[in-house]
């Protein structure tokens, strides 16, 4: 018996083992290793966290609120919510429109495609309920009720940006859309018949019509299980609108990502930012979060990195993740413009659920600083 468990361990760890081979690895690239894929400051490195320091800040309450929002979370929701307008999504017009979905979910309707990137409208984010970030503002909407959605974008590979439960509903929605992904996450895919998939590493550009997709990089980690950690490549996606005779349209996702200097490299290769989708929520407590997730001071820099015209702010008032209030984001939001004497309409924070048409952008681009 215990010669049969051996073996049966043995077995399991060397198809751990096996798994954890980067089939994708070039080694002239920085960013990949064998085992996987690493950050462009190859010394920040995120998600090697012991199990026992988890524990402890699970323990401590670093992943949860440390209190609620004033009136509790049925008032917040109340009050950062809209009514959906399903109409408009239907027809979204000319102009570029986007919708936030809640957390990190965008839906983005630009040159007569409908784009979703990291839809979550589950009830939890994580493989177990008892183990989940519980959601405290109901999704706005289900995915019966999307659109016809022509691509999906997934950032990385985290349950509160890859949800099961979200694509599978999509489909049983009868959607069929190409999802696009960083390399590592294909075969995640294929196993539950979601696709087509297109792989993408960092600066990897896709062309659909007047649209060019690049995934660009973030500091940020991927795992899934106990046996994946970055085994799977993160970013976030640039999208280019040529237009004719108008100059290009430029949007960024920047993803899950802490502060780098990723972004001014970003502008310098791509160009200015008409629009820009940057989290911020999930930063307290920041001895822990920020390698890995901006706080609003961290995401303005990145709009002055970027020269972004326009930002909306993600990732935030959702899910219980970290320890600050759900309703604290948008005071630190105000805060953190204030402090480069940029005006509050500078970074959106949308309620959930809401959507804008976006006119050109007439507001003079600031330089990076």
């Amino acid at each position: 018996m215990r010669r049969h468990l051996a073996a049966g361990l043995m077995t399991a760890l060397l198809i751990a083992a096996c798994g954890s081979i980067n089939a994708h690895y070039d080694r002239s690239k920085t960013h990949h290793r064998p085992d996987g894929f690493s950050n462009s400051d190859a010394s920040v490195r995120i998600g090697q966290f012991p199990w026992y320091e988890i524990l402890w800040r699970r323990t401590r309450g670093d992943f949860r609120p440390s209190e609620e929002p004033p009136g509790g979370y049925a008032r917040f929701a109340a009050e950062w919510t809209t009514a959906v307008n399903l109409e408009k999504l239907q027809n979204p017009g000319t102009d570029p429109q986007i919708t936030w979905l809640g957390h990190a979910g965008i839906l983005l309707q630009v040159a007569g495609q409908n784009l979703l990137i990291d839809p979550q409208l589950s009830d939890h984010a994580g493989p177990l309920r008892l183990l989940s970030a519980k959601r405290r503002v109901p999704a706005p909407l289900t995915a019966a009720q999307l659109p016809k959605i022509d691509r999906v974008l997934i950032s990385h590979n985290h349950y509160d940006h890859l949800d099961e439960d979200t694509l599978l509903a999509l489909k049983a929605a009868g959607q069929q859309p190409i999802y696009m992904v960083p390399l590592g996450l294909k075969a995640w895919f294929d196993a539950r018949g979601l696709g087509p998939v297109i792989e993408m590493d960092w600066w990897d550009r896709q062309q659909l019509g007047p649209l060019t997709f690049t995934l660009t990089p973030a500091q940020h980690w991927s795992k899934r299980t106990l046996f994946d950690t970055n085994t799977s490549l993160w970013g976030g996606f640039h999208v280019e609108v040529q237009g004719q005779p108008q100059p290009a349209w430029r949007f960024l996702y920047t993803g899950d990502t802490g502060y780098s200097g990723d972004f001014k490299d970003i502008r310098r290769r791509l160009g200015p930012v008409d629009l820009l989708a940057v989290p911020v929520g999930a930063y307290e407590p920041r001895d822990f979060m920020a390698p890995q997730h901006t706080n609003p001071v961290d995401a303005v820099q990145i709009l002055l990195d970027l020269e972004a015209a326009q930002a909306i702010g993600v990732h935030w008032g959702t899910f219980e993740l970290t320890q600050e209030r759900f309703d604290r984001p948008p005071v630190d939001v105000r805060a953190a413009l204030a402090a480069k004497n940029l005006p509050e309409t500078r970074l959106w924070m949308f309620k959930h659920g809401e959507t804008r048409s976006l006119c050109e952008q007439t507001e003079v681009r600031s330089n990076p600083k």
